[in-house]
């Protein structure tokens, strides 16, 4: 990992204001060195991944941020549902929602989702 950003972590209500409060999250987390090129992809991303959480699955929702150094950056959204887990899908052209997972598939260098515990955790990175 990163000798320049730890690992940082939040951990956020089930309501409306925490997109927003994840992608004020994600802007002091990022790390300035390794990882500010891809800031805007990370906060749409981050915003995607924690309104499904809500919209969704159920509490905790936190979200981390990892730097790998000159690699890139990884975001992990994590939630305590046990709903199916997220897929892309093609949204209907009338549809104002489901475009958020075919979002993080096309501008993710990589992405998945892992069971865990109490829920699942789906994570996304974007490569510097």
């Amino acid at each position: 990992m990163c000798e320049v950003t730890p690992t940082m972590l939040l951990e956020l209500p089930l309501d409306e204001r925490s997109p927003s409060r994840a992608r004020r999250f994600l802007r002091g987390a990022i790390c300035p060195v390794h990882a500010a090129s891809v800031l805007d992809s990370a906060q749409l991303l981050v915003s995607e991944l924690v309104t499904n959480g809500i919209r969704y699955a159920a509490p905790p929702i936190s979200v981390r941020v990892d730097c790998d150094g000159s690699a890139g950056l990884r975001v992990t959204v994590s939630d305590g549902g046990t709903s199916s887990f997220p897929a892309p899908r093609q949204a209907g052209e009338h549809e104002e929602s489901g475009r958020g997972m075919t979002l993080v598939d096309y501008i993710s260098e990589d992405w998945g989702v892992e069971p865990q515990e109490e829920g699942k955790a789906v994570w996304f990175s974007l490569a510097t």
